[in-house]
């Protein structure tokens, strides 16, 4: 086919229906050569090579969505996205800016990462979700996809405590995938995921699950709802000892410390002194900076409510 036909194909005519990203052999099945589509990627030339074998039909920049696209060709049918780009489609914020391109596909599929794309071939190939178009893995599977590959423990806990706290998977499914998949890079994992299954909704919860385990306490309930002897709601702790009736708080000055969070944390207190509760405020500061200071006050804490006649008020989960 000479140019002037395959030029005004519309897969190349700049239809603005048309894809912006193309496999090498697309353009093959229009009649042209192969060293003609790498000849208008050369420096200069009206296209882009972003994948070996996947044309960007621009010379800019490729865009995030491009990237994305270019990566699921690249991985051919079945593939999805996972990691941190699934989460971000998934609405998840509370990680790094994505980079790299995680993808998944199965595992008899013989293709390799590239460029921008990392390939993970899987034989637990999961049933995908579209989110703005694309096929993306469920949320447990990408969380723990994407943090296998962090090496920094806050970042792993924070990643998988606002996929449970903004109810996009459960605890059990993180953790029935943990067991199930693969085991390279979960030592951090499986940590952060200790204090989510005790009941943590938070990176700072999360950490004061560990201070609660090293001040070594009786087991305390995580993120119950408290109430009055007549069922009216008093306050969801942090954390609670039901047989003392004592609750702990951890109040970040950022919510607590002004307007309707301040005025909103007055009225717990309150509520609380009201039904005879012995309550601990810590802020989250505190938990990494003073940890031992913030041990003795639980201690004292819990020793003061262990000292006066249980109130009765009741919890729920």
């Amino acid at each position: 086919m000479k140019r002037g036909t395959w030029a005004r194909h519309p897969l190349v005519a700049g239809h603005k229906d048309n894809p912006d990203v193309v496999r090498t052999a697309e353009l093959e099945e229009i009649g042209m050569r192969r060293s003609s589509v790498y000849r208008r990627c050369l420096p200069g030339g009206p296209w882009r090579r972003l994948l070996p074998g996947i044309i960007l039909l621009h010379p800019n920049e490729p865009t995030d969505e491009q990237r994305l696209q270019a990566a699921l060709i690249r991985g051919g049918r079945s593939t999805m996205l996972t990691g941190l780009w699934a989460l971000r489609r998934h609405g998840l914020r509370e990680f790094p800016e994505p980079d790299d391109v995680h993808i998944l596909v199965p595992d008899e599929r013989e293709i390799t990462s590239s460029g921008f794309v990392v390939v993970e071939r899987t034989t637990r190939l999961p049933a995908p979700v579209m989110r703005g178009g694309l096929p993306v893995a469920p949320v447990y599977r990408a969380a723990l996809d994407a943090a296998r590959r962090i090496r920094d423990f806050e970042t792993v806990q924070a990643l998988l405590a606002e996929a449970v706290q903004r109810r996009r998977c459960t605890p059990e499914l993180l953790d029935k995938e943990l067991r199930l998949g693969s085991q390279r890079g979960s030592a951090l994992v499986r940590r952060a995921l200790q204090a989510i299954l005790g009941g943590a909704e938070s990176v700072a919860e999360a950490e004061a699950w560990d201070i609660w385990k090293l001040a070594e306490l009786p087991p305390a309930e995580w993120n119950v709802r408290v109430f009055d002897e007549r069922g009216g709601f008093i306050a969801k702790p942090d954390a609670w000892c039901d047989d003392i009736a004592f609750a702990w708080e951890i109040d970040s000055r950022k919510w607590h410390g002004e307007g309707d969070g301040y005025s909103d944390t007055l009225a717990r207190n309150a509520r609380y002194t009201a039904a005879g509760i012995t309550f601990l405020q810590t802020l989250p500061i505190d938990l990494r900076k003073e940890p031992d200071r913030v041990i003795e006050d639980l201690r004292s804490a819990y020793r003061a409510a262990c000292r006066r006649p249980r109130p009765p008020v009741s919890y729920r989960p």
